[in-house]
């Protein structure tokens, strides 16, 4: 059976490039009839963060991503980690070093100094055994490090990334076991996939370089190796790495935000992986992506994130679950945005929904931005800027503005049709002709009158919101202050 996991460390907030690796185990193990299980990598007692173990759980249950076992704690486990460190120096795979802080950061200055690749010179492994015992007969502190073969290679049929060849000469002896006795990932993370039975590995490229490692502990051990996989960095626009220099980088930032799950998740997938073939729909259920979802789609290169796409994907999904309700559609968009505006615009219903329909397309992306995307219906007065009402572009200066209004005007006030936006449209067009303008030298000013702001729905949209009274108050008093 194929087993899975996700093992993050319990560091703060749940990374979006975090949460596609355990999106994309999640969907090979259930894609296969296995088993995702969800581990809790907290050795690092120094960078462990109050709450993170906490808010991993509750952002995978978000996320639906629900697990078979666990959370299994690391920091629970030590005894575990401790024999099998013991058995690697047992078998010669391990060594004990004594080296000082004060040694080893020497030692990585010369080596900076000498431009040469920072690793461990093997100081300790050349020691004599009886020096060795009287190390340890004195209590010295001391780690365990992982003893690499001084020649030969480490290879791999990486499941993303083809054939992989490491040289063992360029390796690290790695820490194993902390001189706390708590160990270092690279030991308790194999230990935990053996004892745990995962047979896929999938995580990011950060992790490629220690592969070889954990590689040569299982060959050490006698144990099975389960396959890697490799996924592509989280790239910014500028093709650099996803950093919070230029955005949001938790899920949690997201959450806030309101982004829906079903749309992160969605986003997250399609990040290095995408079903091919004649596909052109990129939007995809958690159940629709276990059916489509293959490893050997996911891209070697990096995957862009872009926050244009999420936010469209948020709409698509926004939408699709709105339609979805039963009930009126009005009193359901009502009820989207109900706890973002303020009490007293809720005292005229019928008016309020109107305001509603014309700004439909923006609630659905984003319900909290409601309040800003109507508030000029419900302010009883304000001025027109007279730089904003005269567009060069589309040739309307104040004299074109005077006249565009006042024959707005005049045709509305004998105009009853006002529920109906095509007739108001039919109208207003049969007023640009008899004035003889262009429609943008008639309806810039009017919707700019009606609204007192660059950017808004439509000028029959507005009309249509507003009522006769309301529309025909503002445009008069935009055209006196001309």
């Amino acid at each position: 059976m194929i087993r899975t996991r996700f093992p993050p460390s319990p560091t703060g907030f749940l990374h979006v490039g975090g949460l596609r690796t355990a999106l994309y185990n999640y969907l090979y193990a259930r894609k296969h009839g296995g088993k995702f299980v969800f581990r809790i990598e907290d050795t690092d007692r120094a960078r462990a963060v109050p709450g993170a173990t906490e808010n991993l759980i509750e952002t995978l249950q978000w996320a639906g991503l629900d697990y078979d076992e666990g959370p299994y704690i690391q920091s629970q486990r030590t005894d575990l980690y401790k024999k099998y460190a013991d058995e690697l120096l047992k078998l010669g795979a391990a060594y004990q070093c004594f080296c000082t802080a004060e040694r080893l950061e020497k030692m990585r200055n010369e080596q900076e100094a000498h431009k040469l690749a920072p690793k461990y010179d093997r100081h300790c492994l050349k020691l004599p055994a009886a020096e060795k015992e009287k190390l340890i007969a004195a209590q010295t502190p001391f780690v365990i490090r992982q003893k690499i073969p001084a020649s030969g290679e480490v290879a791999w049929n990486d499941l993303v990334r083809g054939d992989v060849t490491f040289q063992c000469e360029t390796i690290d002896d790695q820490i194993l076991l902390k001189s706390d006795g708590f160990p270092t990932y690279h030991l308790a993370n194999v230990v935990d996939d053996h004892l745990m039975e995962i047979t896929h590995v999938i995580r990011g490229e950060e992790w490629l370089s220690s592969t070889p490692k954990h590689i040569l502990l299982y060959r050490a051990l006698g144990w099975k190796q389960p396959e890697f996989g490799h996924l592509p960095l989280l790239l910014n626009k500028d093709r650099t790495k996803l950093s919070k220099r230029q955005g949001d980088v938790a899920v949690e930032d997201y959450r806030k935000k309101g982004y829906l799950p079903e749309a992160v998740i969605n986003f997250i997938a399609l990040l290095g992986w995408h079903p091919g073939g004649d596909e052109t729909n990129e939007i995809f259920s958690l159940v629709e992506l276990i059916e489509k979802f293959s490893i050997e789609k996911v891209h070697k290169g990096g995957a862009i994130f872009d926050l244009e796409k999420l936010d469209w994907m948020n709409w698509q999904w926004r939408r699709r679950k709105f339609e979805a309700q039963q009930g009126d559609h009005e009193e359901k968009l009502l009820k989207l945005c109900d706890e973002f505006l303020p009490t007293e615009w809720k005292t005229n219903k019928e008016f309020l929904k109107r305001c509603l329909r014309t700004v439909e397309e923006k609630i659905l992306q984003r319900p909290s931005e409601t309040k800003q995307y109507i508030e000029f219906y419900f302010k009883e007065s304000f001025d027109v800027p007279v730089d904003l009402i005269a567009n060069p572009k589309m040739k309307v200066d104040l004299s074109t503005a005077k006249t565009a209004l006042s024959g707005v005007i005049e045709a509305l006030e004998s105009f009853e049709k006002f529920d109906n936006q095509e007739a108001l449209k039919t109208h207003l067009l049969e007023v640009v002709a008899k004035l003889g303008l262009k429609n943008g030298q008639v309806f810039w000013p009017t919707r700019v009158a009606l609204t007192g702001e660059q950017f808004s729905p439509g000028v029959f949209e507005v009309l249509w919101a507003l009522g006769k009274e309301m529309a025909i108050e503002r445009l008069k008093k935009a055209l006196k202050n001309l």
